[in-house]
């Protein structure tokens, strides 16, 4: 077999093979033979037919089939050869397929890239210190309080921060329009879910009381033809009810988990969740910076059949979390969506993987004991759930995963260029801004009462 290698780019290689053909015609004769002995051909006995009719009958067929097996096996042992690491398949053009001369062949496909670690000093990281103050606590205690808050009926006017129960129709130069009428709607006012005015105009009503609220729908509305127009909401008030925060008692605690040590323990418990959000915010955000550097730093040429490989992990992924309708296929979702995220997952998977291979890292098992055990706290039955992991290979895998994950961007941080910065707490656990979108239009009819909401 013959081999020649032309390297088209850092990522792309061109191979042009050649097999004799005594190979090729001498597994074609084989298998003919083997054709002849059962072939069942109207006018002769099953075994007694001519081998130059099984060959005139048989042949082409028979030699598709040896020459796109002889490809196959040619190619892996002709990469095999020049270790070469090809990244998914082959594009073949064949030279010469003709009876009886030699096979000849060009693949061309793409490689890995060659990954040098590059000097993780340029790399420059910030990384948030913040402690957990008493004021910090208090504000954790009222937002569980709010979690729980129970809306009890009042006799009196409704005020901002108070949810009424009430019937709305909503029309348009006299006539009612989709979507624009309710009955005993829930509506917290001060919430901002409906058209500006409309929340407004019901502070001071109350049960009973009924009234027209002359409004302007936003120039931005997503129902064009409601956009900037005039409408008229006759609304009217069944009930308004307070909202009323629980007690810190037994009660409260109980609905924690904590039915011992009273607030003390509420308020350490808190604390402790507190810690572990604080690490995990501040370690994601860490994460994601180096992610960033790495990436930036070696600025690798990446094989187009990984990144899209990895898009179609990511549209499966999301199909898992979202769901969709029937008849939807993952396929359907644009590649563009998640070609950035998809390179650098790629480029971050490469540039990894190679540093372990130089460090020589592997998962470190106090490490994994140690995740394993954090997770298992917020079940019931910590043991149980330890028990479990540890006994099943495929989670204790995923666990020495994400530890080794973690190995090497502690031996990465060591050395980069870290500086920390002193913030609140609040600050800390707050997830980096999202990339801004645009509003998505809609052709659908709105439901009841919607057309009367904002855009969220």
């Amino acid at each position: 077999m013959q081999v020649s290698v032309e390297t088209v780019s850092n990522i792309e290689r061109r191979i042009t093979v050649g097999v004799p053909a005594e190979k090729i015609e001498s597994e074609v004769e084989t298998r003919l033979k083997k054709v002849a002995q059962n072939a069942r051909i109207d006018g002769f006995r099953p075994g007694k037919v001519p081998f130059t009719v099984i060959r005139k009958r048989y042949g082409v067929s028979v030699r598709q089939e040896v020459i796109g097996e002889v490809v196959q096996q040619s190619f892996y042992e002709a990469v095999t050869q020049e270790s070469l690491n090809p990244v998914g398949m082959p594009k073949i053009e064949p030279k010469t397929m003709e009876e009886g001369q030699d096979l000849e062949y060009v693949a061309t496909f793409e490689v890995y890239p060659e990954v040098t670690i590059g000097d993780l000093g340029q790399v420059e990281i910030e990384q948030q210190v913040a402690d957990i103050t008493e004021s910090d606590i208090d504000s954790m205690v009222e937002q569980l309080r709010k979690q729980h808050t129970k809306m009890e009926p009042v006799e009196r006017a409704a005020k901002e921060g108070d949810q009424v129960l009430i019937d709305f129709k909503g029309r348009k130069d006299g006539e009612e329009f989709p979507g624009g009428s309710a009955e005993n709607t829930p509506l917290v006012l001060g919430s901002g879910r409906m058209i500006p005015g409309f929340e407004d105009g019901i502070v001071g009503m109350s049960a009973g009381e009924e009234k027209v609220l002359k409004l302007i729908f936003p120039e931005q509305y997503h129902a064009k033809e409601l956009a900037g127009q005039e409408v008229e909401f006759t609304v009217k008030v069944n009930q308004v009810n307070e909202p009323v925060l629980p007690e810190l008692n037994e009660e409260l605690f109980e609905k924690f988990g904590i039915t011992e040590g009273g607030e003390a323990k509420f308020r350490e418990d808190i604390k402790n969740n507190m810690q572990r959000e604080l690490k995990n915010a501040v370690r994601n955000k860490v994460k994601g910076q180096v992610v960033v550097g790495l990436v930036d730093l070696h600025n690798l040429e990446l094989p187009n059949a990984l990144v899209d490989q990895e898009i179609d992990r990511l549209r499966h992924e999301m199909m898992q979390q979202y769901g969709g309708g029937q008849g939807f296929d993952a396929s359907m979702l644009p590649a563009e969506l998640f070609k950035d995220q998809a390179t650098q997952r790629v480029s971050m998977g490469l540039i990894m993987n190679q540093y372990v291979q130089d460090q020589k890292i592997e998962p470190d098992a106090a490490r994994v004991d140690a995740m394993i055990e954090e997770m298992a706290q917020s079940y019931e039955s910590p043991e149980e759930v330890i028990e479990y992991i540890k006994g099943n290979e495929q989670q204790l895998n995923h666990f020495k995963s994400i530890a080794l994950e973690e190995q090497v961007i502690d031996t990465m941080l060591a050395s980069m260029k870290v500086t920390e910065v002193s913030t609140s707490y609040e600050e800390a656990v707050k997830p980096p801004a999202p990339a801004a979108k645009a509003p998505e239009e809609s052709d659908e009819e709105p439901e009841e009462g919607q057309a009367a909401e904002q855009d969220k």
